[in-house]
């Protein structure tokens, strides 16, 4: 059983796998859950890990994977991963095997090239790139909406606690507007881009890292333009 904090934040971390690709920051589930401090979070985070439901992935700052969900959680957010909900890992051993009851049959998955538009710092921000470097191939269903796609690679680390590490690939959606919290590509004074989370405080705009080492820039609206939301992730290993 898990208690009504517990449920709340597993909650809050799916929905934002769902809508970003990536785990929410400490500072952000606290803000969710209205708790006055981080450490309320970390208390929550190692119950939900010692009771199976998330795993945090080593080597990377405060980053976290959901391992499964209560059933009326999977119910509720229509997302089911857990083995309880009828998935059945199975190994190869050379001859051929059932795939598991709802995966997808290989041939109908495919994938799309996008151009890789240079790179885009999660850090000081550096000159906006907008010539193809290169391209690479993407899972179609990360692609959802409308509108043209694009994809960054990621220089530095000022993202690192929404699981954004350099050297990683960034898919874009490409548009002007963007909600509070979402992770944006900006363009800062027409030169400079960077890969923050967005938000609109008291008539300005605030471009906001995951690193706390990274201070928070507050802009004037004429300051900044958006040019695309982060809709998925590409990391090798």
């Amino acid at each position: 059983m898990l208690t009504r904090k517990q449920l709340e934040l597993l909650e809050f971390i799916q929905k934002r796998m769902m809508k970003d690709g990536v785990p929410p920051s400490f500072d952000e589930m606290k803000d969710a859950l209205d708790l006055r401090s981080k450490s309320g979070i970390h208390r929550l985070i190692t119950a939900l890990e010692e009771r199976g439901f998330i795993r945090r992935l080593a080597h990377r700052a405060r980053a976290i994977e959901i391992v499964k969900l209560p059933e009326a959680l999977e119910k509720k957010l229509g997302a089911p991963i857990s083995s309880e909900s009828g998935f059945a890992p199975q190994v190869i051993k050379g001859n051929k095997v059932d795939p598991p009851r709802g995966a997808m049959p290989v041939e109908a998955v495919h994938a799309l090239e996008l151009p890789v538009m240079g790179r885009i710092a999660a850090g000081v921000p550096i000159e906006a790139i907008s010539e193809v470097s290169h391209h690479v191939a993407v899972p179609g269903a990360m692609l959802g909406g409308r509108g043209e796609h694009y994809a960054l690679e990621v220089k530095g680390d000022s993202m690192i606690e929404a699981g954004i590490n350099d050297g990683d690939i960034v898919v874009i959606r490409e548009q002007g507007t963007a909600d509070n919290g979402d992770i944006v590509v900006a363009l800062v004074e027409g030169h400079e881009a960077t890969l923050k989370r967005f938000y609109r405080r008291n008539g300005m705009i605030a471009l906001e890292a995951a690193n706390p080492a990274y201070e928070t820039r507050l802009l004037r609206d004429d300051q900044v333009r958006v040019q695309g939301r982060l809709v998925g992730l590409i990391r090798s290993y």
